[in-house]
């Protein structure tokens, strides 16, 4: 069988339609969308086009949509222009255990200047509770940011209730929504959130772009200077082939989304049964099949008891199938995984986590066969592991 890419949850392949949208502006519309001559208005008639399609996939105002270099960016952009824009009405930022890294070390990197931050916990299936966001805020709160659905356990947050705790004590409110964009159907105004982060890379556009919701009357700092593009509120040279693809990637993302979910959904529950019932001593990671509304419809997240996450991943690569020990953007890390230990799973276990995410293109005999090589390679680890007694009872899955 050929290679077998089950790490959507990283990177989605560039569709057809979007690289088609996206090839006129690499070759004869190639001016600067910033350019007063007639190169540079062609360009931006395609920005602008881009935008107002993407603040309709989104349920914004084309003016409250801002181009930037991805979700990392978005994240940065949302966390430090609000901590500068209101440091004289406070500095207390909320957020949770479980966000990415581009929040998480944001978080970290504001209170080596000043700044007070509360990580919330999270409950064993990776929810942020309303009630606790309620206790944490104070009379120096001033941002509010809860991813929207988790990149490794695929958990997805209520966000709207929890804005809603924020905006009841004047707090602004932002999600990194770059793992759900695409995935999870929702409308800014309805979520009531002021500021939404997105990727072009997680729905079948390009690398390299993603953009920043920023509700009409709001107001944060800069975070790249130097140009006035985006309304001068972001400088650096608009990436028309980049803007243009993502918006058309979300486009058919948006528009094939009841449809995709559906049969994503399928081969996750396929994959989630066949695993659960052929190997025994494992941690299902996140919301169970009762809550799998709640859930990413492509996630699954496994820790294997006895055995390295590494040494799965390698033997799985080596069989043709492309996994992941966790998030993409923290691979290199030794540590176990800051969202595995928040909800509950034990060091070592965590160690032994892999990450399957499917996605539109995938096959029912793709599942089939990596489930049958992840049988194989976790019983031959498991062989030579000192810590493995096989099991005389049922098998079972933890948690």
């Amino acid at each position: 069988m050929e290679r077998i890419y089950l790490d959507h949850a990283a990177t989605t392949p560039l569709s057809k339609e979007a690289f088609e949208a996206m090839y006129p502006y690499f070759s004869n519309t190639f001016g600067n969308a910033n350019s007063q001559h007639g190169f540079g208005r062609d360009g931006a008639a395609a920005v602008l086009s881009a935008r107002e399609s993407i603040a309709s996939s989104l349920g914004a105002k084309p003016n409250e949509i801002y181009f930037t270099s991805g979700g990392t960016e978005s994240d940065n952009w949302a966390l430090k222009g609000t901590a500068l824009a209101l440091r004289d009405k406070g500095n207390h930022i909320i957020t949770s255990k479980i966000e990415h890294s581009a929040i998480y070390t944001t978080c970290k990197q504001l209170e080596k200047y000043g700044y007070d931050v509360t990580y919330l916990d999270v409950d064993s299936d990776g929810f942020v509770s309303p009630s606790d966001l309620e206790k944490a805020i104070t009379d120096k709160t001033i941002l509010v940011s809860i991813m929207f659905a988790n990149n490794e356990i695929g958990t997805i947050e209520p966000i709207k209730e929890l804005c809603e705790v924020a905006h009841a004590h004047k707090v602004l409110f932002h999600t990194d929504a770059v793992q759900a964009t695409g995935a999870v159907r929702y409308n800014v105004k309805d979520l009531g959130v002021d500021m939404l982060s997105f990727s072009g890379h997680k729905f079948y556009g390009p690398k390299g772009i993603g953009g920043l919701y920023i509700r009409s009357g709001i107001k944060i700092e800069k975070l790249i200077i130097g140009g006035e593009q985006e309304r001068t509120n972001r400088g650096g040279t608009t990436n028309v082939p980049a803007v243009v693809g993502m918006a058309k990637a979300l486009e058919i993302a948006i528009r094939d989304l009841d449809k995709n979910n559906e049969y994503v959904s399928s081969l996750r529950n396929r994959f989630v049964e066949k695993v659960t019932s052929q190997i025994d001593e494992i941690y299902f990671n996140g919301p169970k099949a009762k809550d799998y509304d709640k859930r990413l419809p492509n996630n699954a997240s496994f820790s294997f008891r006895y055995i390295e996450g590494e040494s799965i991943l390698f033997s799985l690569d080596l069989a043709g199938i492309s996994a992941s020990s966790g998030s993409a953007c923290s691979s290199g890390s030794l540590e176990p995984s800051r969202t595995l230990l928040s909800i509950g799973v034990p060091v070592g276990t965590a160690h032994g986590t892999i990450r399957f995410s499917f996605g539109k293109n995938n096959t029912v005999e793709e599942v089939d066969y990596a489930v049958e090589q992840l049988v194989s390679i976790v019983n031959r680890l498991r062989a030579m592991s000192p810590l493995y007694r096989p099991s005389t009872t049922t098998m079972k899955t933890i948690k």
